[in-house]
């Protein structure tokens, strides 16, 4: 179901809690809201659509990928200055992001995965990992 787009910050900057089996129905509406706003967005994080869910997801080419409970694991050392805009708020701000990360994360089955990301796609996980620390850029 597609869900409105939470943009209250007291609601953005908590801290979301560990996700699992009980919780996909929340990543179902997460890609569902993603699919509905992918002319503007390329990733979503659950607390964007109101669930305080450790839960993401993000647009890698023209699929959603739902990432529960992601975890960056590694990062390199090299970064970089990034614009980043968000459905949650108006305009762009800066902020720094590493150019490659690995990721530990569950897919929808409830699979365990660990995936190397790098430039855009990187910077589109730690947007909404951010968010899932409740970190508003």
């Amino acid at each position: 179901m597609v869900k409105e787009i939470i943009k209250d910050t007291l609601i953005l900057m908590k801290k979301s809690k560990r996700a699992g089996k009980r919780d996909l129905q929340t990543a179902k509406d997460l890609v569902d809201t993603l699919n509905a706003n992918k002319e503007r967005c390329v990733g979503l994080a659950a607390n964007m659509i109101g669930e305080n869910k450790n839960i993401i997801a993000v647009m890698i080419g023209i699929v959603p990928v739902v990432m529960i409970d992601p975890k960056i694991i590694r990062h390199s050392s090299e970064s970089y200055e990034a614009e980043e805009g968000c459905l949650s708020f108006e305009g762009v701000r800066k902020t720094q992001r590493w150019y490659e990360i690995e990721v530990e994360y569950y897919d929808m089955m409830m699979k365990s995965h660990r995936n190397q990301y790098k430039g855009f796609t990187a910077q589109i996980i730690q947007h909404e990992i951010d968010h899932c620390n409740g970190i508003i850029i």
